[in-house]
């Protein structure tokens, strides 16, 4: 038996044609100097993934620290809280990733509900819905985000100016907004999206790698899959399927916690602790909402501090940006956050 500890995890690092170099700033070591790094997958429980995204294959989150390194985090949370004799251990429920957009994603979408249910009802495999939340740690100067589609877009429209090959034409119908350090964006399966250039965030999402994308700014060599993501951004009715993406943040100066974003699938707060201060991971929120039946995921994403047991059941953590680790509902009783000079945290909950 290992006494519960909370889980530091081997990044998973991933070239793109659209990356950078900006993930090295979140203490990622970048393998391949001359590559440039898109993703760093921090939590990761998949059985598969696509093709386009991480290559197809499984990718299991490795632990990082502690006695139970080297296992993955099925294992690893499965050597905590064992399953009942004779089932499987379950698939851990998020995906949680720091994205470096150095050049434009493609202009995507996550299926949508109906087109899952249609799916569904057919066999068809591999179709999921995908809910995700970006938090902005930095942003250049100009840069922007879109997400959802301006009012009076049609299908036809973007069809069009998507066959046109010409990215004024598709921008000119996709609702933008400037990119805001601290700011969070949570949005719902079946919105059209992409992130801008010069543009990093934190990404929460449910562990599905379906993507449908439909504009490449040009890019020569990518799939693209035009009448799915059509499918999934329009309805049969003709009308935009989520019309709604939530954002939140940044927080006011003085604040120690905002709920950011609130979703049935997990809750993402921020904390800023000053330097000195203790605060319980399981710290009630200024907002409503309740989480963390199932633990928490606390990424770090500036400053620095810790992560400690108030009755020393496990060795403290040190935190700084770029440090993400999961805590076991078993431990998170006893888990508190040192703040040290300007600590800033996202803490994921988990509902059960």
């Amino acid at each position: 038996m290992v006494a519960p500890y909370p889980l530091v995890f081997r990044p998973v690092l991933l070239p793109k044609v659209w990356g950078g170099r900006a993930l090295e700033a979140l203490g990622k070591r970048l393998p391949d100097p001359g590559a440039r790094y898109g993703e760093s997958w921090e939590v990761a429980d998949l059985d598969a993934t696509s093709a386009s995204g991480a290559g197809g294959g499984a990718v299991r989150s490795v632990v990082d620290n502690g006695p139970l390194a080297g296992m993955t985090i099925r294992e690893a949370l499965a050597t905590f809280d064992p399953p009942s004799h004779g089932r499987a251990p379950e698939p851990f429920p998020l995906l949680i990733k720091f994205l470096d957009a150095a050049e434009n994603l493609s202009v995507q979408v996550h299926p949508s509900e109906a087109v899952v249910r249609a799916a569904a009802a057919a066999g068809t495999p591999g179709v999921h819905l995908k809910t995700e939340s970006w938090y902005v740690l930095s942003a250049a100067p100009g840069a922007r985000l879109y997400i959802g589609l301006r009012e009076g877009a049609t299908r036809e429209a973007l069809a069009a100016a998507v066959r046109s090959g010409d990215a004024a034409r598709v921008v000119a119908l996709l609702r933008e907004a400037p990119a805001v350090a601290g700011e969070c964006h949570t949005l719902p399966s079946g919105v059209v999206h992409a992130l801008g250039a010069g543009v990093v965030v934190a990404e929460v999402q449910t562990p599905s790698d379906t993507t449908y994308r439909l504009f490449d700014w040009g890019r020569a060599g990518r799939e693209a899959h035009v009448e799915d993501a059509l499918g999934s951004a329009f309805g049969d009715d003709g009308r935009v399927s989520v019309a709604d993406a939530p954002r939140a943040g940044p927080m006011a100066e003085g604040d120690l916690c905002a709920r950011l974003a609130a979703t049935p699938r997990y809750v993402i707060d921020e904390t800023r602790p000053r330097d000195g201060d203790e605060v319980t991971i399981g710290f009630p929120c200024l907002c409503t909402g309740r989480a963390g039946e199932r633990g928490f995921v606390v990424l770090a994403v500036a400053g620095e501090g810790e992560l400690a047991a108030s009755d020393g059941s496990f060795d403290a953590l040190a935190l700084r940006a770029g440090v993400t680790a999961h805590v076991p509902a078993a431990c998170a009783r006893a888990a508190l956050l040192r703040g040290g000079r300007g600590l800033r945290v996202l803490r994921v909950g988990i509902p059960a």
